[in-house]
């Protein structure tokens, strides 16, 4: 008991540094956001990004299975982030119920992304994910290589591919940046 205390107390004193990466209420813009659905592949799904009156970043649209399909995403560019595996992304945003992925790249040329899952309640969530705990896919695949252990990122995506078809809406109020010990 006394080890998990003293443990606990250590974590707690690691000071954390916040940067804003996405506030759309603070920053209302849809700039370095572009919809990529399954099309690229023939596929038939369509997804859209906008911003609500409220003052959120809306990704919705229809998953379709027809013609091999079954994805929709939405990705955004952005300067290159200095990061470490120990760092952590916290998103602010509010589902569906369904389940989403949230990808990572740390070069946007790179083929594939660092994924993970979640899944929505229907109530506005706090997520907050460690890079080293994303995992390299590529096309669904996992890529023979370790979890997230790069100095960078430059582009953040949410994609739905539920192998089912389904509308969907996801809205985005921000996506920090935090550093442990920096």
């Amino acid at each position: 008991m006394l080890t998990k205390l003293l443990l606990l107390t250590f974590l707690i004193s690691i000071p954390m540094t916040a940067q804003t990466i996405v506030n759309f209420k603070e920053n209302p813009t849809t700039n370095n956001w572009k919809v990529v659905d399954d099309v690229v592949m023939g596929g038939l799904s369509s997804g859209s990004f906008s911003l609500t009156s409220e003052g959120y970043g809306k990704f919705s649209g229809e998953v379709s299975l027809e013609n091999n399909g079954g994805f929709s995403s939405v990705r955004y560019a952005m300067e290159t982030l200095s990061v470490s595996p120990e760092s952590k992304i916290r998103i602010r945003l509010k589902g569906d119920g369904k389940s989403y992925q949230f990808r990572v790249k740390h070069d946007r040329k790179a083929y594939y992304s660092y994924i993970t899952e979640f899944d929505t309640t229907g109530d506005w969530q706090t997520l907050e994910f460690t890079l080293a705990d994303l995992r390299p896919t590529f096309r669904g695949r996992k890529v023979d290589l370790p979890n997230f252990d790069q100095k960078t990122i430059e582009e953040l995506r949410f994609l739905i591919g539920n192998k089912k078809p389904q509308d969907f809406e996801l809205l985005v109020e921000s996506i920090v940046f935090l550093d442990a010990g920096k």
